[in-house]
């Protein structure tokens, strides 16, 4: 058994590809935050691909934790050179294997702040790119404004040298810049936010200005923020992923990464500070990305809540098993002829139909299998973004809400209640998780937390299709039976 190391990558083992580039000449030009699967399926395999046709040599990855819980991945990349394994699966069983050296560092910024500053205040960094997740960005989902109230962000503010939030970390690194003369880096959102970027520029100068005016000010003249959409589906890697490198290919990884084949990136072209050359591998750079991302959200990443939350309760386990049950595959894509489509904007390069049918295909990848307990968590974050918005403007405009009534109801039981219809204890992974079991003594309790749902609950007509659906699954009706209603 060899462990992935950078000895590994100079051996070049005859039973994957050949590497073509030499990691030793390479120089950092971007700041990853948040490195989990994700990047490491999309962001960082782009760069790959662009290091191998011998372009982007200054535009490798330093990868940073800010967070306690980054210290498994620092440790797993520290030991690996920053080097991991890529496991491509599609859907008629083939699967691609590849060792990605794109992350040439990762800096775990909780154990050492100082280095973490010193690396995003240098001149050669021109990006920091974020995949913080949705509730990352630290905004209250009803007003859409900047919570000031978390307790590491009160510390941020009284002592900006010792940072703990991206937000500290960001401000001090531009106050480092500004002082030294360097440009600003353009700050890249790579998250599941509709107007990513414009969100990310209101909370980040929202910090910036109550923390430092003078930051703030020089933010506002010289710091872009790019709108992006993002996809590819990642699951959380599993003990099968390892098992398989181990038999397969005889490589010991500690934390592999498995994914579709299907990988899309559309971003606007906005980097004053310049950007490697990613179009010459596959990523389309637009001048308003908002219409593909809303597209992407309200589709893809709604469909996924749309299977994953009644799959939950049902007893499904993965979203592959859900695409398994004709019910569930029929909801799910009723929802997005008739809730969703509407709500979308125009895209004349795009067939809905055929974008639609292409999720079907994706979700139901025998090889991939990812699991509902995933697809479900953080939904407090997740569903304000994938599906509250599109309730909230049928509501508005007369249109259809039935099924996402149905799944909002079907979270509120997943949160009362904690177990499937066969009595199965849930696994419940929400950082809102004990505010959302407080209000559940009834529906419209739940459906009064303003911060996630808005002002859905003051439309009687999907508050009643709500409450009489909690109504119908607490008296014992299946979720499957409530789904075939809808149809």
């Amino acid at each position: 058994m060899t462990p992935l190391s950078q000895k590994f990558w100079d051996q070049r083992l005859p039973q994957l590809e050949i590497l073509t580039y030499d990691r030793s000449c390479l120089q950092q030009g971007i700041v990853h935050i948040g490195v989990g699967g994700f990047h490491r399926s999309h962001q960082a395999y782009y760069m790959h691909q662009l290091l191998k046709q011998g372009k982007g040599a200054d535009w490798t990855i330093c990868g940073m934790g800010i967070r306690p819980e980054d210290q498994g991945i620092f440790e797993a990349l520290k030991s690996q050179d920053g080097l991991y394994s890529l496991i491509t699966r599609h859907p008629d069983g083939q699967i691609d294997t590849e060792i990605i050296g794109a992350i040439t560092q990762f800096i775990w910024a909780y154990l050492d702040p100082e280095n973490a500053l010193e690396k995003l205040a240098s001149e050669h960094i021109k990006i920091v790119s974020l995949t913080i997740t949705e509730g990352g960005y630290n905004f209250d989902a009803n007003t859409g404004d900047f919570d000031f109230s978390h307790p590491y962000i009160q510390f941020d503010l009284a002592k900006p040298e010792k940072p703990k939030t991206v937000f500290g970390f960001i401000a001090e690194a531009l106050r480092r810049r500004m002082l030294n003369g360097v440009r600003s880096f353009t700050i890249l959102s790579c998250d599941n936010i509709q107007h990513n970027g414009t969100i990310a520029q209101k909370m980040f100068f929202a910090f910036a200005e109550k923390q430092d005016p003078l930051v703030y000010e020089w933010m506002v003249e010289n710091t872009v923020f790019p709108n992006t959409m993002v996809d590819r589906i990642t699951p959380l890697t599993t003990k099968k992923d390892t098992d398989y490198l181990e038999t397969n290919h005889s490589i010991k990884d500690l934390w592999p990464v498995t994914c579709e084949p299907f990988i899309q990136w559309i971003v606007e072209d906005q980097f004053p500070s310049g950007r490697p050359p990613l179009e010459e591998v596959g990523v389309q750079f637009v001048s308003d990305v908002k219409p593909y991302e809303k597209m992407k959200l309200r589709l893809l990443n709604a469909g996924h809540s749309v299977l994953g939350i009644p799959g939950a309760l049902f007893g499904h386990p993965t979203i592959y098993a859900c695409m398994e049950d004709t019910v569930f595959v029929q909801f799910m894509r009723s929802f997005m002829d008739e809730e969703a489509t509407p709500t979308l904007d125009p895209l004349p390069d795009v067939d809905l139909t055929t974008y639609k049918d292409s999720l079907q295909t994706r979700f139901a990848n025998p090889t991939i299998k990812d699991s509902v307990d995933r697809i479900c968590s953080e939904s407090s974050a997740k569903l304000p973004v994938f599906l509250i918005e599109t309730i909230a403007e049928n509501i508005k405009h007369k249109g259809q809400f039935k099924r996402s009534a149905l799944v909002i109801a079907s979270w509120y039981v997943y949160h009362k209640y904690g177990v499937n219809e066969q009595k199965k204890a849930l696994v419940i992974m929400d950082n809102q998780a004990s505010v959302l079991k407080k209000n559940t003594k009834n529906p419209i309790q739940f459906l009064s937390l303003s911060s996630i749902f808005g002002s859905i609950g003051s439309s009687p007509e999907f508050t009643e299709l709500y409450t009489k659906a909690v109504q119908k699954l607490e008296s014992g009706n299946s979720i499957r039976e409530l789904m075939i209603q809808t149809l």
